[in-house]
């Protein structure tokens, strides 16, 4: 089974996430984008302060490879950050733990 890892894009393009999220400080939408091989079947996400993993983002919904999607974080609780699990259809997984959805606007699964 082949891990995938969550990555940052880089330096310039993390300043550009930093300072365009410094305007929108508690816009908690994110866009999530697959550039695996590999289509991405279930998306989890928990506030920090939650115990466990809520329901599949996703539900019947897939994110192809090289797909994306975006998704509103705000849950109510008032958190920023967040806890991240995907699951592709060739059964591997990513965790990423604590992103400042306040602060980021995308996340990338890459492999």
């Amino acid at each position: 089974m082949q891990h995938r890892l969550w990555t940052a894009l880089g330096a310039v393009f993390f300043a550009t996430m930093v300072l365009g999220g410094a305007a929108h400080a508690e816009n908690r939408k994110v866009k999530i984008i697959n550039e695996t091989s590999s289509d991405l079947n279930e998306f989890y996400a928990s506030n920090v302060g939650a115990s466990d993993w809520e329901e599949d983002i996703l539900g019947d919904d897939q994110v192809p490879a090289g797909g994306s999607v975006s998704i509103n974080m705000d849950d109510g609780s008032g958190y920023c950050k967040f806890d991240f699990k995907g699951v592709f259809v060739d059964d591997s997984e990513a965790v990423l733990e604590g992103v400042d959805v306040c602060e980021v606007g995308v996340v990338r699964f890459t492999e």
